[in-house]
């Protein structure tokens, strides 16, 4: 603190964003995706023509394909993951005589007809990434994603305290001026969007608050386990009695609808067939504000009311609503749109910020055209994180037209595509001096993402044309969005070379200097 207040905090702020500044750039660049996760995951799976009719109806058309093609099995799983949702997703427990390898899930559309879609963790991937980092113990994954959220909320308050102008600032946004210009984009993204950085950085903390503090569940429970039975009940199926036509299950998840003013997400049924038989019905994922699920319990032969759960109490409405609030998934499709733009701000915040810690220093190294290892370092590592990811997701978009359908594997084979692109930049940018791998990198990106609309119309009959031309918004709309950030990474991709072809004035000072010496 002998430099003051504000120089200490200038410090923490410069420090903490530096070196957990890589991974938080990863974390928002997938969790603003997953926004549109449902989205990506219909585009990655094109053979699924529909959304899930009204639920009632879809689960019932579900509830008769599975009394067909899984009539033994001891419970039945219906799923959609709200009206987004390309179909509904169901899930069987084989009975004991069942020959082995014998198929346990489905995919149908909202009709009721078997999808058979390809094997793809589509948009579920880059939103589980976002906080189990995928090859990474998923145990110490939430722990490396939980310091890099606490150094993040440092950062903020940090900047907050060092910025003693950042209100005035922020109406200034002077493009080519150098350090200034990035100094500009890294005030007005951070003011402008800081309310949301802030709610998204604490409700990322809190949706994990109990792995990260597990004391107040010791405290209660003697087994943990005794603590997630009675928050996320999930009843195994009772001792079967003897067979019995099951009810309809279309009134079921009216009647569930009705006592909730919320549609329905799931329809879980123990022992279809029997006279033990229940049928769970359970709220959806975009039903509320709050993630934590309400579900009726019914009997499966008279349809009589069991039992409801209902999640109650302060600390448990306040927590699902905090995560809720970070998920997003109430959201209509303006609120979206926002939550995306505002996630897109905080990319450009961190992007911004690692770029002007080189920016800021260069001038001062001794010899700014031969800089140092660790500066050196920085700099190979800001080409890899920010310029090399999109790139890794663009492949992973290719990866899932370009794969044969039918591969086995085949999901896994897309995620390692994605794993290899992001590795490849950063050997690149590795072998190549710094503004030449910026301007490849980036024209690389620019290009992948251009080639996607191109692949999807070659190897699908859902082009963007036939797209626009069927009503169709969620195909015509990822196509357009693939081009809008092709044009993005384009433009990003021109100035790194124009930059590379013609240094600018401190440059060619330097130049000038340099041959006067010599002269």
């Amino acid at each position: 603190m002998r430099n003051g207040f504000r120089q200490s905090m200038a410090w923490l702020h410069t420090w903490t964003g530096l070196l957990l500044g890589w991974l938080l750039f990863a974390i928002f660049v997938t969790g603003t995706s997953s926004y549109f996760q449902e989205e990506i995951t219909a585009w990655m799976t094109p053979e699924v023509r529909s959304v899930p009719a009204d639920a009632p109806h879809g689960f019932a058309a579900a509830t008769r394909w599975l009394a067909r093609e899984a009539p033994n099995a001891s419970e039945w799983a219906i799923y959609s993951a709200g009206k987004r949702a390309a179909g509904l997703q169901l899930y069987w427990a084989n009975g004991p005589d069942a020959p082995a390898g014998a198929p346990t899930s489905a995919r149908l559309d909202g009709t009721g007809r078997k999808a058979d879609a390809r094997e793809t963790r589509g948009g579920e991937f880059l939103y589980r990434f976002h906080y189990d980092l995928h090859y990474i113990n998923w145990y110490w994954a939430r722990w490396i994603v939980g310091v890099a959220a606490m150094a993040m909320l440092v950062a903020i308050l940090s900047g907050i305290v060092t910025h003693k102008k950042i209100i005035a600032d922020f109406f200034l946004l002077r493009l080519g001026k150098g350090q200034r210009s990035w100094l500009d984009a890294h005030n007005a993204s951070s003011v402008l969007f800081l309310p949301f950085i802030l709610m998204i950085t604490y409700t990322g903390l809190v949706s994990l608050a109990t792995h990260y503090m597990p004391w107040g569940i010791a405290a209660n429970y003697a087994d943990e386990g005794k603590f997630f039975e009675a928050t996320f009940p999930w009843p195994a199926p009772p001792e079967k009695a003897g067979a019995a036509p099951l009810t309809a299950v279309a009134p079921l998840v009216a009647r569930a609808e009705r006592a909730w003013g919320a549609g329905a997400g799931s329809v879980r049924i123990l022992n279809p067939g029997d006279r033990t038989a229940q049928v769970i019905v359970s709220t959806a994922p975009d039903s509320g504000m709050s993630v934590r699920q309400r579900s009726l319990t019914f009997d499966g032969v008279t349809g009589t009311l069991v039992s409801a759960h209902n999640p109650a109490g302060a600390a448990t409405a306040t927590e699902g609503t905090m995560i809720g609030l970070h998920a997003g998934r109430f959201a209509s499709s303006m609120l979206r749109a926002l939550y995306f733009l505002s996630g897109v701000a905080g990319c450009v915040m961190v992007g911004s910020g690692l770029i002007l810690w080189t920016v800021k220093r260069r001038a001062r190294l001794p010899d700014p055209d031969r800089p140092h290892f660790g500066f050196r370092l920085v700099e190979k590592l800001n080409v890899g994180a920010i310029a090399g990811l999109p790139f890794a997701m663009a492949v992973y978009f290719l990866a899932n037209r370009l794969l044969p359908s039918g591969a086995t594997g085949r999901s896994d084979s897309e995620i390692a595509a994605f794993f290899i692109a992001w590795s490849a930049i950063f050997v690149w940018a590795a072998a190549r001096p710094t503004r030449s791998a910026w301007t490849e990198a980036l024209a690389v990106a620019a290009m992948s993402f251009a080639a996607v609309p191109i692949v999807n119309a070659l190897t699908t009959d859902r082009s963007l044309v036939a797209s626009l031309a069927a009503g169709d918004r969620v195909f015509a709309g990822f196509d357009m969005a693939m081009l809008l950030v092709a044009a993005g990474f384009g433009w990003a991709a021109a100035k790194a070379w124009r930059r590379t072809v013609s240094p600018g004035a401190g440059a060619r000072k330097r130049s000038t200097a340099t041959a006067a010496e010599a002269a």
